[in-house]
């Protein structure tokens, strides 16, 4: 019985295969992506909990059990880079969820040719590396020459030193953040504003709603589970930070860190100046250990509030 049962459900999933063999061929190079750079690089994960020599390689270096992790936990500058982390990610969630969803309902309230004009401009940053986009900060930035230098001098004011003085950095770093990141998340949330019937803003019409009453009754209450899932995606990420952002932005500038430095640019100086590669997988393991916490427990608080909303 239990052979018929396991020949049959075979049967099923080959029938299954067969009927949708061109979408699985279609996503074959995308399934060799992740298996490439996601999961064979799992392996290397050892290395955190070894002390690792180029000539013994991988599995032939010595175990050292939680050395690794003790050169972050024990660094003077552990609790500023991981509270500088957490704040900034903090910021970019909640200033990017405000204006791109603003922005995504503006979209929806112009014409449809006017549409493609915003839809460019602020679809264009996302493209631009951050090494342009640092090369751009310069240009403003720059003690001499950069152009708000140029109109402080033209208004009389006090030039400010802006890679010398770290309590403006907060603010510059939000900035350039929104400004790159915001079209995507606006042209998601664009797509699913367009994906709401018509049915319901017509009706609501007829009882005499107005926009913003449409836009708070039925646009978002019907984005939300959209909203809910980009918002646990961005919690698993709350440990990493954008290495260009901090690293390219600032210019590096010693005089920032105490604003600027995360994990992510700490742990690549140290790595560059000792040469230890093994604490840096040991850093890179316990931001992905923290990140699935947070996921998980994200998830797990909107399942006790809306369990329809929940990612899974």
């Amino acid at each position: 019985m239990r052979a018929q049962v396991s020949a049959e459900r075979g049967t099923t999933r080959w029938g299954h295969f067969q009927k949708n063999r061109q979408l699985f061929i279609l996503s074959l190079p995308a399934l060799l992506f992740k298996l490439v750079f996601n999961y064979l690089p799992l392996i290397g994960l050892i290395i955190a909990f070894k002390k690792f020599r180029y000539d013994l390689g991988i599995f032939g270096s010595a175990w050292n059990g939680f050395d690794n992790f003790r050169f972050f936990f024990v660094s003077d500058n552990a609790w500023r880079i991981t509270r500088n982390t957490v704040l900034y990610n903090v910021g970019f969630i909640v200033i990017t969820l405000i204006c791109a969803l603003a922005l995504a309902v503006l979209l929806n309230e112009v014409s449809s040719r006017a549409v493609k004009v915003y839809q460019t401009a602020l679809f264009l940053p996302y493209f631009l590396s951050w090494v342009v986009v640092g090369y751009i900060a310069l240009s403003f930035l720059e003690q001499d020459r950069g152009l708000l230098h140029q109109l402080w001098t033209f208004f009389g004011l006090e030039p400010v030193n802006w890679y010398q003085e770290s309590n403006r950095w907060p603010y510059i770093l939000n900035a350039v953040n929104l400004w790159k990141t915001v079209g995507f998340s606006t042209l998601i949330y664009y797509a699913g504003i367009i994906g709401i019937s018509p049915s319901y803003y017509e009706a609501a019409k007829i009882d005499g709603a107005n926009r913003l009453q449409m836009i708070r009754k039925i646009t978002l209450p019907l984005l939300t589970p959209l909203i809910i899932v980009l918002l646990i995606i961005s919690i698993g990420g709350m440990f990493r930070a954008d290495f260009g952002l901090f690293y390219f932005i600032p210019n590096n500038s010693s005089f920032l860190y105490s604003s600027t430095d995360v994990i992510d640019t700490y742990v690549f100086r140290a790595l560059r100046s000792v040469g230890d590669v093994g604490m840096s997988a040991a850093v890179g393991l316990y931001q992905s250990v923290v990140g699935f916490v947070l996921v998980v427990a994200s998830n797990w608080i909107i399942k006790k509030i809306n369990s329809d909303n929940a990612l899974w």
